[in-house]
């Protein structure tokens, strides 16, 4: 059992008598299915379908806890507050307040068992994949005794089960959610109707638009840089997206990956070698 905090995160507080009603229009995943211990894994699009941030919400009371990143919290706040009009609802950035932390087993099986955890803390069972463990909003007063793993312990293991990273692997107002497999990580509801960005993301869902998406890969040698133009013998297969140690997201071609797949065949990238994985998740 590790335990990693993850201060790359931060949290935002959303309460008022509008809050669900507020979250439920904007947000991919059914604000309905949030309840207490029981987060949500969702997405905040443009009105073209574009990413813009990932999220995990938290029922807290009379409130909602938004787990997003750190580094674009307010941005996520700024945008938020643009769609309030005259919903009643308020915002706090909680940074100071809260810490977020993983709780998980790096060998990925089997699934923990639920924790004990101190009453004033939040947690609820990663929503995207039950090798993700648990996620925890911890008060910065009361942060927890037990010893803490490196952070790059548990961004190896996201990485190696294929978990994309928020604006990490998924680029703003460019990605769409199908690509960083949303819909694959209970990331988007098909039958809550109306939010923003819904109608392109429902279209590249039910029409099999997408052709391209995040893939797993092991790599060997020298990791090429986030962003570098993937390419095997002279073809473009697609492009690099976060790494950590030997594990890596690429944005894949569907079509080329499973080709090479089906070869055995790895990427070869300057004098690096990526072998593309499929999870069992990742049914496609």
């Amino acid at each position: 059992m590790y335990l990693t905090a993850l201060h790359n995160r931060s949290v935002i507080s959303l309460f008022g008598a509008d809050r669900a009603l507020f979250l439920q229009g904007l947000l991919s995943q059914d604000i309905n299915l949030c309840a207490p211990g029981k987060a949500i894994h969702a997405a905040l699009l443009t009105p073209q379908g574009k990413f813009l941030h990932e999220m995990f919400v938290f029922q807290h009371g009379d409130a909602y806890l938004i787990d997003c990143e750190a580094g674009r919290a307010e941005d996520l706040l700024e945008r938020l507050k643009r769609y309030k009009l005259r919903a009643k609802v308020e915002f706090a950035n909680l940074h100071a307040e809260y810490k977020i932390c993983a709780l998980y087993n790096n060998d990925l099986e089997p699934p923990l068992e639920w924790p004990r955890l101190p009453e004033n803390y939040i947690s609820s069972a990663d929503p995207r994949h039950t090798a993700l463990g648990f996620r925890i909003i911890a008060p910065s007063t009361n942060q927890p005794t037990q010893a803490l793993t490196e952070y790059d312990a548990y961004d190896q293991h996201r990485l190696k089960l294929g978990m994309p990273d928020g604006s990490h692997d998924m680029l703003v107002d460019k990605s769409t959610l199908i690509e960083g497999n949303y819909d694959l990580l209970n990331g988007i509801s098909w039958s809550k109707g109306c939010y923003v960005g819904q109608e392109v993301t429902a279209r590249m869902h039910y029409r099999g638009l997408a052709k391209k998406r995040l893939f797993p890969v092991m790599i060997e040698g020298p990791p090429p840089a986030p962003g570098i133009i993937l390419h095997h013998e002279d073809a473009e297969v697609g492009e690099m997206r976060s790494h950590r140690g030997p594990y890596g997201l690429a944005l894949l071609n569907i079509e080329k990956a499973h080709v090479l797949m089906h070869k055995d065949k790895p990427i070869t990238q300057d004098s690096a070698k990526l072998t593309i994985h499929q999870p069992e998740w990742l049914k496609i």
